[in-house]
């Protein structure tokens, strides 16, 4: 897992991407489609149409990165909002990176009645 700064924001894009696009594809539809500045160091999530597919545009001060993640089973949980996009906290992200539903995590163990 790639560590992301704690303090950074997080964008899910509404709908679905062409994931087709690259850094410079995604970095203008940051810019024309959500209006925000791809080189501000916030994070920006874009799913495809299928939802197996998603990608990660990062800009950490010093250079563009963009981070892929296919699911092998399953899709990712994606929001659709009237807006655009949604804001998300790193840990929600960390949950929708491992193909957990990020607006209701559970708990998979139960504590113990001995305790």
């Amino acid at each position: 897992m790639i560590a992301f700064p704690p303090g950074a924001k997080v964008w899910l894009a509404g709908g679905a991407t062409d994931m087709r696009k690259g850094m410079n594809g995604l970095a203008l539809l940051v810019q024309q489609g959500l209006g925000r500045d791809p080189h501000g160091g916030e994070l920006f999530c874009f799913r495809g149409r299928r939802g197996q597919l998603m990608k990660v545009l990062w800009h950490d001060g010093v250079g563009m990165s963009l981070y892929v993640k296919r699911l092998d089973h399953g899709r990712f949980i994606w929001p659709t909002p009237a807006d655009g996009a949604v804001s998300v906290s790193a840990a929600q992200l960390g949950y929708l990176l491992e193909g957990i539903d990020w607006r209701n995590p559970r708990h998979t163990w139960r504590p113990s009645a001995a305790g």
